[in-house]
């Protein structure tokens, strides 16, 4: 697998878009850590943080898709950077009102979520047109998955670094620029401004139409309130165990943890439907979120936080491929806008009840919500089984417009099971 990773990385433009993409979504994955951090710097409450963050999610939640199908209608440079640039605004505006003006900073929380450039789906609409062939895409999916931890494990550290170095609001501010500077670098490649959405069918559900997709949308919802509930009480373990520091450290560990899982599952191919496979791996990722509860020393913890980000990557990449599987045509971006979408709706629902939890019963109670939200993803997969396994239209091969050769468009092709 690590020479698959290193041929698909040598294709023209490969890695541009892949670390463009990384760098332009870490404004979208330190938000919640980040906000945690510059409302407790300000002296608000757990339940605020909780709130803004909430906010910023369940904004961004309602955004993605939005500009998911403005990009397959419209293309990538025309949505991409705007909406880059106006999200910046949102938190820089946030950064400097800080928690004395509620209303402000929640309405410039809800500005920088809402117009987070979907660059996760696009990147993944891109790839057929980059790579061309079905197991290359498959490839980078997992590769995809596996890049992502490595963000998860940098993003905490990154931010907790510039608090120490200058202070919660710089972090805000640096992460905001670093993130319109990483979608410049995507929209101005050659297959950003090329690729096309192929033609799709028009109805005002778009990609919700496919209930293979709904189903699968269903359990990452509560695998996102897992998540997000690990991060406020990681917020409140921290600051009865050495503070800032060893919060960055645990949230690392949850990135660090799901690259190693990652690694060790795309190094093999995989046989079997990978919607039973999808079942496995969130039955183990919810027994991973039980041992937090124990809540031991810092060094301890951090490697209880590793252990329950283990199946979290592999997760995403066999969840790729049923994405891939159930999409509509000409919904791609939309579709994987989606997972996208209600991770991070999840991930705000996690933030909202953990703060108040935390608040009752310290952060050992905090712990157990990611547990039962563990259980309650499985459980929904085990309900949609028969859905999950009709098997929908994928994208994985790119075709070119007659008219025009370097025009890079959706394909439409049915998937294999290579994740």
């Amino acid at each position: 697998m690590a020479a698959g990773y290193l041929e698909i990385l040598r294709a023209r433009h490969a890695a541009r878009l892949l670390v463009g993409t990384l760098v332009g979504r870490l404004p979208n994955a330190t938000a919640a850590i980040a906000v945690v951090l510059f409302v407790r710097a300000e002296g608000g409450t757990y339940s605020l943080a909780g709130a803004l963050a909430a906010v910023y999610g369940v904004a961004n939640a309602v955004g993605q898709p939005l500009l998911g199908r403005l990009v397959d209608l419209y293309g990538q440079p025309r949505v991409q950077l705007p909406a880059a640039l106006v999200s910046a605004f949102g938190m820089g505006v946030f950064a400097f009102v800080g928690t004395d003006r509620p209303a402000l900073a929640c309405a410039a929380m809800a500005v920088a979520g809402l117009f987070t450039p979907p660059l996760e789906g696009g990147l993944r609409a891109l790839w057929p047109s980059v790579l061309r062939k079905e197991e290359q895409v498959h490839t980078a999916y997992a590769m995809d998955a596996v890049a992502q931890e490595v963000m998860f494990t940098v993003g905490p550290l990154l931010v907790t670094l510039c608090v120490s170095l200058w202070s919660a609001q710089a972090a805000l501010l640096i992460l905001s620029v670093i993130g319109v500077l990483g979608a410049l670098s995507v929209v101005v490649s050659p297959p950003s401004r090329a690729w096309r959405s192929a033609p799709r069918e028009a109805h005002w559900l778009g990609a919700l139409r496919s209930p293979g997709l709904v189903a699968l949308l269903g359990a990452f919802l509560f695998i996102g309130m897992a998540l997000g509930s690990i991060t406020v009480a990681a917020v409140s373990y921290a600051d009865g165990h050495g503070g800032d520091a060893v919060y960055g450290w645990l949230m690392a560990g949850i990135g660090l943890g799901a690259l190693l899982g990652g690694v060790v599952y795309g190094a093999r191919r995989w046989g079997g439907a990978p919607e039973r496979r999808l079942r496995v791996l969130v039955a183990l990722l919810a027994v991973c979120y039980v041992p937090l509860m124990l809540v031991p020393g810092p060094v301890a913890m951090t490697a209880l936080t590793t252990l329950a980000g283990v199946f979290l990557a592999p997760c995403i990449a066999c969840a790729f491929v049923l994405v891939d599987r159930h999409a509509p045509t000409g919904t791609v971006t939309e579709a994987f806008s989606w997972l996208v979408t209600t991770f991070t709706v999840g991930a705000s629902v996690g933030t909202g009840i953990a703060g108040p939890v935390v608040e009752w019963g310290g952060a050992a109670r905090g712990f157990a919500v990611p547990g039962v939200a563990g259980v309650a993803a499985l459980v929904v997969l085990l309900a949609t089984g028969r859905v999950l396994a009709a098997t929908g239209r994928g994208a994985v091969v790119a075709v070119s417009s007659e008219n025009d050769p370097n025009r890079a468009v959706e394909p439409r092709f049915s998937s294999g099971d290579r994740a």
